[in-house]
């Protein structure tokens, strides 16, 4: 999904952002929001290797119907 549908999703304007930003700086400060999104990104990850198996075992059976076929 793009940024710019993101964005127009939450009908967000440069304005509106910046000031986003600027309370999440205040909040959590300089040198933890690296660590936030590396937890997040560690989250995504986890998130997609899961979807990831999940659809692997959904076509495990059906591959396992097309062997027995041949």
């Amino acid at each position: 999904m793009e940024l710019n549908g993101v964005l127009a999703f939450f009908n967000l304007g440069t304005g509106e952002i910046i000031l986003i930003v600027a309370v999440i700086l205040l909040l959590f400060g300089g040198r933890k929001i690296p660590e936030l999104m590396r937890g997040l990104g560690k989250g995504v990850k986890s998130f997609k290797q899961g979807m990831n198996e999940v659809e692997d075992e959904l076509k495990k059976p059906i591959e396992d119907l097309d062997s027995d076929k041949k």
